[in-house]
């Protein structure tokens, strides 16, 4: 019976990775779309798009696995048993026990798929992510070197140059600022540059005019000027000392000890970071249990000419349900840094489910079976 383990457990690895694609894939999709148009928006290049789209996939792949291992667990039984491979391979006396150990196989693979996910990579490409966000948002002169075109280097500010010579000055300017919602501020310039003073950027205009408005009365206020320079500071993000970091960048033993120093660098309480840790260990345990739970109702009730929708519905229905309340015990883990084992009862519920399941389907097929057999309806 090696032989049909390695089988199955194989035939669902090649389903798990199918799935996980086209999964992986529409997920990206529906990311990129926004993320293009932000980047593209802001004046980075194709590159930085890719790049930052490379960045965010370790985290698309970590929300999808078990979503894939679930669909691939359910359309990999229901092939076997169309195909009838699964009722001759009951008929030579595979116990549902025996069927369960290659899906507790692949169950335990896509756990540790995802453990990986969740303490290493996750968090490094988060880091990453921040990081080359914190960067592109200081590098203003990128930003603005981009002639004929509006861009809107941050919230609330548009910029326009008409033309930038070789040397770097930008010619024919208007620059509007709206962050402030009491007025708005528009301005001109013949000429201007681009410098960098103790750490912070300027844009230095010369022979041009101001316009502020006050949005409460109407009011319109025009100011000339021969030079004028313009602190960039907060709309590059600002240079003021260390970022705060989110604590899913935080490695794993750190979010559980939740000392000081972590919760200074996350500005985080120790509920929320020790919920962020055993979060990552749940996970992989739910990853673990979806698969043998699959494979629970799959087995339920006997042969049926209209398939298996009903248990692969039953699957499906479980399978949203607890992971409706692995939210609500994550909430709970998160205001009250006692309930931090919650997060760990939809995980421990989805194996105690599928082994409950497994085990009634030794008793044989009572609790679902097709009418006409004399079965009580």
């Amino acid at each position: 019976m090696a032989l049909f383990d390695r089988y199955l457990a194989g035939q669902l690895l090649v389903y798990f990775g199918f799935f996980s694609l086209v999964l992986v894939a529409v997920y990206w999709v529906n990311r990129a779309i926004s993320l293009f148009d932000s980047l593209i928006a802001g004046g980075s290049s194709v590159i930085t798009f890719l790049e930052f789209t490379a960045l965010a996939l370790p985290n698309v792949i970590y929300a999808v696995l078990p979503v894939s291992a679930l669909v691939a667990t359910l359309y990999g039984i229901n092939r076997l048993s169309s195909d009838s491979e699964m009722v001759v391979a009951q008929t030579t006396g595979l116990s549902p026990w025996r069927l369960a150990r290659p899906v507790l196989a692949f169950g335990l693979v896509v756990a540790l798929m995802v453990s990986v996910l969740g303490h290493v990579l996750v968090p490094l490409s988060r880091t990453a992510l921040a990081e080359r966000g914190a960067e592109l948002s200081r590098d203003v002169t990128a930003r603005f070197l981009k002639e004929g075109e509006f861009l809107h280097p941050g919230r609330g500010v548009t910029v326009y140059v008409r033309e930038i010579t070789p040397q770097g000055e930008l010619l024919g300017l208007f620059l509007q600022d709206r962050r402030n919602a009491a007025m708005r501020t528009s301005y001109t310039a013949e000429r201007a540059i681009l410098v960098r003073v103790d750490g912070t950027t300027r844009l230095v205009m010369f022979d041009g005019m101001a316009q502020t408005l006050q949005v409460e009365d109407r009011s319109l206020v025009t100011t000339t000027f021969q030079d004028f320079a313009y602190d960039l500071a907060g709309l590059a993000g600002g240079d003021d000392g260390a970022r705060r970091r989110d604590p899913r960048e935080m490695p794993t033993p750190a979010l559980l000890r939740a000392d000081a120093e972590t919760q200074a660098v996350t500005r985080k309480d120790v509920a929320k970071l020790r919920s962020e840790g055993n979060v990552r260990f749940s996970e992989a345990l739910f990853a673990l249990g979806l698969p043998l739970l699959a494979l629970g109702f799959l087995m339920l009730g006997g042969y049926s000419r209209f398939g298996l929708w009903r248990q692969i519905l039953g699957a499906v229905v479980a399978a949203i349900l607890l992971k409706m309340l692995a939210n609500v015990t994550e909430t709970a883990a998160r205001d009250d840094a006692a309930l931090w084992w919650t997060v760990y009862i939809p995980a421990i519920l989805t194996l105690a489910l599928g082994f409950a399941l497994v085990w009634r389907d030794t008793r044989g097929p009572h609790l679902i079976r097709p009418r006409g057999d004399g079965a009580p309806a």
